[in-house]
């Protein structure tokens, strides 16, 4: 029985030590939290008071029992903003709005695409091609950055085994 007594006692010291540093988190936790709801009363005391001497100067003061409070759902402000705009594209939209000229958006670089453009004078999915075609090393010169609106000739890409080719071709020609 000793033993075993021993073993109890020994396990029971082990985890006294091991929640010792927890117990001290929690207590320093608990008297954040007294010091917040002191400061929660203070305010409560002090909302009548807010109310009556802060339109003197030019302030809101929030309804008193609403203290720290945030109203429910959207601010009306960004509601009403945001709500045509989303109804007029049909839609969620995602991404960056289109660069705005004069008399609009400013079109693709690319002859025919008529989308409005977004980078470096292309339209989202053109500059996209126009990256893998860095990448590859397969950028045609006609393809410069910031190119005047319908002024570039689209190229077809070859898919498959012509494409493998191609890049083939490409890696020779740049070794």
């Amino acid at each position: 029985m000793s033993v075993d007594k021993a073993f109890r006692e020994m396990i029971r010291n082990e985890i006294e030590v091991q929640l010792k540093p927890l117990r001290d988190v929690v207590s320093r936790l608990e008297s954040g939290t007294a010091d917040l709801d002191a400061l929660r009363s203070v305010a409560e005391r002090l909302a009548p008071l807010a109310q009556v001497v802060g339109p003197l100067f030019g302030a809101n003061a929030p309804a008193a029992g609403k203290v720290g409070r945030r109203p429910v759902g959207r601010p009306a402000g960004r509601a009403a903003v945001s709500a045509p705009v989303a109804a007029a594209a049909g839609g969620k939209r995602r991404g960056r709005k289109p660069a705005a000229a004069e008399g609009g958006a400013r079109e693709c670089a690319i002859k025919g695409c008529g989308k409005p453009s977004r980078t470096k004078g292309y339209c989202a999915a053109h500059y996209q091609k126009l990256r893998m075609l860095e990448k590859t090393n397969r950028r045609p010169s006609e393809w410069a950055d910031y190119a005047n609106p319908n002024s570039v000739e689209d190229i077809k890409l070859p898919r498959g085994r012509a494409a493998s080719k191609a890049l083939a071709e490409a890696a020779q020609k740049n070794a």
